[in-house]
């Protein structure tokens, strides 16, 4: 009997799975950032607890693309901008690289704005003072530290925003009954549809398909052999599951906290400043305070991640992993942060620009998808890995049901 067989299966003890965590959280700060926090606070304040669904029906969206992109990381050792570089032709992958790196200035524009409104919320900065110092700040963490320096900062972060918004659903009544009725009941109120696209663009973000790739492929798990990558496989899988759920959970505690605050004493909010002035009559100063914080924090943590994302598209785009020390991921960093910041210069409504930088992230989720999909159902890509039959069916089914509610989109803005 070979005494080393068992080795190699997974024991799914506490010690292995604290060992495997982390990339999932990352992730997880994407969906919960300053355009989160804009479109939650919108769909809750405007509609009550009616778009509830739509994180659910995202969550579960997000947790089958982020496992497939991790999927292709395991299998490949290629983040999913370096296989699309790799494996599809020269003019679609450009094509679609340079769509996902304008996503990710979208996304950076939102991540660096919540940050900037913030700190103007807490402290009186001007938003341009405010989003230069959250770019610095991204670019010199970036910079000075490993990902595993970053994951313990962003499980960290994740833990105090989700604290926060713990102590804010506390302070208010929340009609439970209702809020699990419409969890799981889809539903259209008329006008609604920008803000359910944008809602939907918050939590399942380009950048965050990629960046999950590009984390997983670090780790090089596809040289260990086959067991080692079937093992990383179901550990990855709780991750994901773990670090979703957490998400799913705060985007619900936002949209509740609007309803429950807002749309049951008749205020639409417009602007997340309004936000944290109505708090303080409503719940006191100290709600209020803890409002502008966990901003703070959402758009710190989430413009790192967002610029990893960038630096480690544009990287790919020449066959290199992401490496902050690498002159092709720096310029992927401050592409993004300086795009970020000429188009935070130009907006006039900031709060509109948090709504439509989502809705640019659920225009260009389609593509992200069909590559993706492509990819990891690919046997020359995949080898014996590649996607399931049911997989397949459900990432198809995942990228008609986006098509649909941006091609709804399109038809409700004519």
């Amino acid at each position: 009997m070979d005494t080393n067989t068992g080795r190699h299966k997974p024991a799914f003890g506490a010690s292995d799975i604290l060992k495997y965590i982390g990339p999932g959280f990352l992730v997880t700060v994407g969906f919960i950032d300053p355009g989160n926090w804009a479109t939650n606070v919108a769909a809750g304040s405007l509609y009550g607890y009616d778009l509830l669904w739509i994180v659910t029906l995202s969550t579960l969206m997000l947790i089958l693309l982020q496992h497939n992109a991790a999927h292709l990381g395991i299998v490949t050792g290629f983040c999913l901008s370096e296989a699309s570089t790799k494996f599809l032709s020269k003019w679609i992958s450009r094509t679609f690289l340079f769509s996902a790196i304008l996503a990710t200035i979208s996304t950076a524009l939102a991540e660096i704005l919540g940050s900037a409104i913030g700190l103007q919320m807490l402290l009186g900065l001007p938003l341009s003072v405010g989003a230069v110092f959250t770019s610095l700040f991204a670019v010199f963490m970036l910079i000075s530290n490993r990902y595993r320096n970053l994951e313990r900062w962003i499980i960290a972060i994740v833990s105090l925003i989700g604290m926060s918004f713990l102590f804010e659903l506390i302070l208010v009544k929340t009609a439970w009954g209702e809020a699990c009725r419409d969890w799981v009941t889809p539903s259209f109120p008329s006008g609604a549809m920008p803000v359910i696209m944008s809602v939907l663009g918050a939590v399942v973000m380009p950048h965050n398909i990629f960046l999950h790739s590009e984390i997983i492929q670090s780790r090089q798990w596809n040289r260990q052999g086959d067991q080692a990558i079937e093992r990383q496989l179901k550990f990855e899988l709780l991750d994901t599951l773990a670090a979703m759920g957490v998400g799913w959970a705060i985007n619900s505690a936002m949209i509740l906290v609007a309803a429950s605050v807002f749309h049951a004493n008749g205020l639409p909010i417009t602007e997340l400043p309004q936000a944290q002035a109505t708090l303080k009559p409503l719940l006191g100063n100290v709600a209020a305070t803890v409002f502008a914080l966990a901003l703070i924090f959402s758009g710190l943590s989430s413009s790192i991640t967002a610029t990893v994302a960038g630096g480690s598209i544009y990287a790919g785009i020449f066959m290199e992993p992401y490496d902050p020390a690498d002159s092709h991921s720096r310029q992927g960093i401050f592409i993004t942060v300086i795009g970020a910041l000429i188009a935070i210069f130009l907006i006039r409504d900031p709060f509109k620009g948090l709504i439509w930088s989502q809705i640019i992230l659920s225009i260009q989720l389609p593509f992200t998808i069909l590559v993706l999909l492509f990819l990891t159902s690919s046997q020359k890509v995949m080898a014996k890995f590649t996607n399931s039959v049911r997989d397949k069916i459900l990432l198809w089914c995942t990228a008609v049901i986006v098509i649909i509610l941006n091609i709804m989109l399109f038809v409700q803005s004519l």
